[in-house]
């Protein structure tokens, strides 16, 4: 099979299609077909080992030390189950299903075998493989910081999103609006017509103020690209707000969030938002694009037909 290698940690060109051998399955595994992927800011700081001081050190022992352990990126498929291990109950051959596989990576691939107990759940219903694919990485990153800031426990609650025309800020801005959150956006003058695309309509041009300076406050302020610190946003915190960041962590992926993004999509309270798509064969372009910082939403990976 076809698959995207990581040949050494560095700029998009250390990307290369090579031949591989396809996974087989073991008893509690699904053989998949990938149709799509996403790449996403996760995987553009993988390849290029985009982390500052001792955190590069802890990366490299994570990773791998000259390049990835692990070379076949990707965090997140969609596609078709091609065959299925003996003891596998809970899919069936032809199911169409999406998931995520974190530091296991491997979805830069026409194939790739999961087990069934992992983070696999059949998709929308009413998805395309795009969509499905591109709802994930954003979703679930997303998901994971609003619950650890308690947002279903604060009815009504005001929140601050800054970055929200990302992966992680465009599902954020859906996510707290399911739970009827009263929203402020932080954006470039650029992006607000996304942003308005999404529902909001108190937005901050980050372009033309300082944000910062602003005289609201907030009950959770989540910082979706992870450029700002607590310190600086302090002052538009309520007396009990909370601010969350990507920066703040590793944002662990469970098969609870992939089942709630499965629900909000099927209601159509979540949208995929997809800037561009590239086929496979258009890796390096695809991470040159992402490399930008300038996406609005998701980069689709096109795997297969």
């Amino acid at each position: 099979m076809k698959a995207v290698i990581c040949t050494k940690y560095g700029p998009p060109e250390v990307l290369q299609i090579q031949d591989v051998n396809k996974p087989t399955v073991k008893k509690n595994e699904l053989l998949i077909k990938i149709i799509a992927s996403a790449i996403n800011s996760g995987d553009v700081r993988v390849r290029s080992l985009d982390v500052k001081g001792f955190m590069k050190v802890i990366m490299r022992l994570v990773l791998g030390v000259s390049k990835p352990r692990k070379p076949i990126l990707g965090t997140v498929f969609s596609g078709v189950v091609e065959s299925i291990g003996d003891k596998v109950s809970k899919f069936r051959v032809g199911d169409k299903v999406f998931g995520m596989t974190g530091f296991k990576f491997g979805t830069y691939a026409e194939y790739i075998a999961v087990n069934q107990n992992g983070n696999v759940i059949e998709m929308p219903t009413n998805a395309t493989f795009e969509d499905a694919a591109t709802i994930i990485f954003g979703g679930q990153t997303a998901i994971h910081f609003l619950d650890k800031a308690k947002i279903a426990q604060r009815p009504n609650a005001k929140i601050l999103i800054i970055g929200a025309t990302g992966s992680v800020g465009a599902a954020a801005i859906q996510i707290a609006k399911h739970y009827n959150t009263d929203i402020t956006a932080v954006c470039s003058s650029e992006g607000q017509n996304l942003v308005r695309e999404l529902g909001v309509t108190n937005i901050v041009q980050y372009d033309k103020e300082d944000f910062t300076k602003q005289k609201d406050k907030f009950d959770i302020i989540f910082d979706a690209v992870g450029k700002t610190t607590k310190k600086e946003c302090r002052n538009l915190l309520n007396e009990n707000g909370v601010y969350k960041s990507v920066s703040s962590g590793y944002a662990s992926e469970t098969k609870q969030q992939l089942q709630l993004l499965k629900e909000l999509f099927e209601k159509g309270e979540l949208n995929a938002v997809i800037d561009k798509t590239f086929n496979m064969d258009e890796i390096i372009d695809a991470h040159r694009y992402v490399d930008t910082g300038r996406k609005k939403g998701n980069v689709v990976l096109k795997i297969n037909e």
